[in-house]
């Protein structure tokens, strides 16, 4: 297929990281073109459960140059999120061109190619805004094929009214998974959480200050004291509400995303939500998990996470542990020239100041060459 484009630069993504870049490398003069595979800008947000609530604070979840609006609660909603995507596309006149699914991007000696079923594009430069929630983890388990019920990803949910009176088995305590089966078992669903090696839970807010800005404030300080910060709001909260009904994990609160929001909790408390080992095996009916009981459903979600999208690269470059590229900083490719990553820095601040960041970073770069 002949090129039929050319630009200096092509953002892959029209999600937030690729209308941040855009945002960014508009300020700077530098041409470009973002594609976005689906029919609109930030296509995947838009297609997310109906019920998503961000929970980081609207004043860290902004992209450079634009703010919510006043109305909009601290913890924006997904449709408050997409139409603030929509309202930046709009005031920065953002170069996005919609229904471009990108199958490979190919370094050709001289630059990139991007293919797209629309055509092939030549650039100079690559951002690969791709993000993660594009690339769900579905893991390999046993009998899989055997199970004759329903079986999803959690970013396949969308509302709690199709499961109303069903048995539903979500795997995996993630905020994702928390969210989803605390909303199925409020609309009548009859909902077991399946925990493989558990997760800290940690409030959304503290005394109205949502915790994410509490660690924010508190990220030059060293680990020990962040650690001891950490175990003083789990004591508390055990203080306040009781033992912990979720087992805790091997791993430290400050060395993975914690379950934010005590919405499960409670629901388990309840007696709303059963909580179970981890899967053993599928069976036709249902599942027999690790210790030996096995349950029917009808249902199953996996909310099992998901790993940073870079097919289209192939294998050209190398990856860490979680998946996502090796890089020389926060968004510099250490394999291939004029190669950069946006949306692939998760910590405590947060993907969406990430973002904020990674985007100017990136734009930075490209613009000095």
């Amino acid at each position: 297929m002949s090129t039929v484009e050319r630009y200096p630069v092509v953002i892959v993504g029209g999600g937030p990281a690729g209308l941040a870049t855009s945002a960014e490398l508009r300020r700077r003069r530098v041409e470009h073109v973002v594609l976005e595979r689906g029919e609109v800008a930030g296509h995947t947000w838009a297609n997310l459960y109906d019920s998503l609530t961000l929970h980081t604070g609207k004043h860290l979840s902004t992209l450079p140059g634009m703010s919510f609006g006043r109305s909009v609660p601290i913890f924006p909603s997904r449709a408050d999120f997409v139409a603030y995507l929509h309202r930046y596309v709009e005031v920065f006149e953002l170069p996005i061109e919609t229904g471009k699914l990108v199958t490979a991007v190919e370094h050709n000696g001289s630059g990139w190619t991007v293919r797209t079923g629309a055509g092939d594009i030549s650039a100079t430069a690559v951002v690969m805004a791709t993000g993660i929630v594009s690339a769900p983890r579905m893991p390999t388990i046993v009998g899989r094929e055997r199970f004759r019920g329903r079986v999803m990803h959690s970013v396949d949910y969308r509302r709690p009214s199709d499961f109303n009176g069903r048995r539903v088995l979500v795997v995996g305590v993630g905020n994702s998974g928390g969210e989803i089966g605390s909303e199925l078992a409020d609309f009548g669903a009859h909902v077991t959480v399946a925990v493989r090696t558990g997760t800290h839970v940690v409030p959304r807010d503290l005394a109205g200050i949502p915790i994410q800005y509490v660690v924010f404030a508190m990220r030059g300080l060293p680990k020990g004291v962040r650690q001891e910060f950490a175990r003083l709001v789990g004591r508390v909260t055990e203080l306040r509400r009781g033992k912990p009904v979720l087992p805790k994990p091997p791993y430290g609160p400050l060395d993975s995303i914690p379950l934010i929001g005590f919405h499960l909790v409670d629901a388990i408390r309840s007696g709303r939500i059963a909580v179970r080992a981890g899967i053993a095996e599928l069976t036709e009916t249902g599942a027999r998990f690790t210790d030996g009981v096995e349950e029917p459903f009808d249902d199953i979600i996996f909310a099992t996470g998901f790993t940073p999208a870079l097919s289209p690269l192939g294998g050209s470059v190398r990856t860490d542990a979680k998946g996502f590229a090796l890089r020389t900083d926060r968004v510099t490719s250490a394999d291939q020239p004029n190669l950069y990553f946006v949306g692939h820095t998760y910590d405590a601040s947060g993907g969406l100041y990430n973002i904020r960041q990674d985007s100017a970073l990136a734009a930075e770069r490209i613009a000095r060459g």
